[in-house]
């Protein structure tokens, strides 16, 4: 049995001001062949369960194809060029037409990308593997930010998505997706997908799964998994508000065996459940800036530390709003982690020597938001 392996993902902001380009992708890394599976072996990702389930059926061998998920920037890139989205998706399809005989691809993709001109970035990148595989069992892990609607399921035969925020569980998922279709290719499973959109976006701090409501809504997939001895997987992505795409927002999927009427009323009651938890994800508030630093001080001087004041509108890495809140209320003893800035390194570079101290500007320029 042989099964291709490949990957093409970024979780794309579209309101940041610089697009993702090949060059961000290739400064990245970009992995071909055998580099597919060599790089991530060993290491907590979907690509390490897809080798672990293989090794665990014994009569599989993986292909790697080709991955493209290092984007130079990550997720503070905005829309990929269409060259960009045009070359690593079709360089997956041409890669598995010199692969030989397949019997299956497991693709790990994100479910976020958004791309000039591309209305659904992933359902068409399983579009062109089809094509160039044709009628074979296509399975793909997605990220719990993943936008998505029927069009991925249409084309695609599996779909797996993270079910833990902040994610630890990519292993636990690319071995569900492997082992699904390890069993689908020898003929006992039989794929059916229902998928439903509940119509709820929300921020993604709110989505984290081991508190209230997000830790319900994975607790009732997982309750039709535990009664339902075919269901399979019960997925549920919350979405990523910060891609301006026609598919934003919260998605069910259910992978039924053979079974599409258990398909459909799973993937119903999970979405109804998710509607009527939206009032408690609309209630949530956070704290304004001068608010969030004065609580954090206080807390510090009460000796509750360590306090780690999370910018989560920092998209570019270049806000200054927490910095400059943190000297006006006269803060001590702080350290401000990370301040991306190309522009004050290469001031660096230019003025000082090894054991020199500088002063310059940092941040508050990659966008009218960004701070002073």
């Amino acid at each position: 049995m042989r099964i291709a392996v490949a990957s093409f993902s970024h979780e794309t902001c579209t309101f940041c001001p610089k697009p993702t380009t090949v060059e961000d992708f290739e400064k990245g890394g970009v992995l071909h062949g055998e580099e597919v599976l060599n790089a991530y072996r060993s290491i907590p990702s979907y690509i390490n369960g897809f080798i672990k389930a293989a090794e665990e059926a014994g009569d599989v061998e993986l292909v790697g194809i080709l991955a493209a998920s290092r984007a130079w920037g990550g997720s503070s890139g905005s829309w990929l060029t269409r060259e960009c989205f045009d070359k690593y998706s079709y360089g997956i399809a041409e890669g598995l037409k010199k692969a030989g005989r397949l019997d299956g691809v497991l693709l790990a993709l994100h479910g976020a990308m958004a791309a000039e001109g591309v209305l659904k970035p992933e359902a068409e990148i399983v579009r062109r593997v089809r094509a160039a595989v044709g009628d074979i069992p296509i399975m793909v892990t997605l990220d719990l930010h993943a936008n998505e609607d029927h069009e991925l399921i249409d084309v695609a035969d599996g779909v797996f998505i993270l079910k833990t925020y902040p994610h630890v569980d990519l292993e636990e998922v690319g071995v569900k997706a492997a082992r699904c279709i390890i069993e689908t290719i020898r003929g006992d499973f039989r794929p059916t997908m229902a998928l439903r959109k509940p119509g709820v976006i929300t921020p993604s701090v709110f989505q984290g799964t081991d508190a209230y409501p997000a830790r319900e809504i994975m607790a009732r997939a997982r309750m039709w998994e535990e009664r339902e001895a075919d269901a399979y997987c019960v997925s549920v992505a919350f979405g990523f508000a910060y891609a301006d795409v026609p598919d934003a927002g919260a998605t069910v999927i259910a992978v039924i065996n053979d079974n599409q009427e258990l398909a459909e009323r799973i993937a119903q009651d999970v979405s109804d459940y998710i509607w009527s938890l939206r009032k408690p994800f609309a209630g949530k508030k956070l704290p304004k800036t001068r608010e969030g630093v004065a609580r954090a001080i206080e807390a510090a001087r009460a000796g509750r530390t360590p306090v780690v004041i999370a910018d989560h509108s920092d998209r570019t890495g270049d806000s200054t709003h927490i910095l400059k809140e943190l000297m006006a209320q006269d803060a001590s003893n702080f350290c401000v982690a990370t301040i991306a800035d190309a522009r004050a390194i290469g001031e660096i570079q230019r003025r000082a020597k090894v054991g020199e101290t500088v002063t310059v500007d940092v941040g508050g320029y990659a966008t009218e938001w960004s701070g002073t």
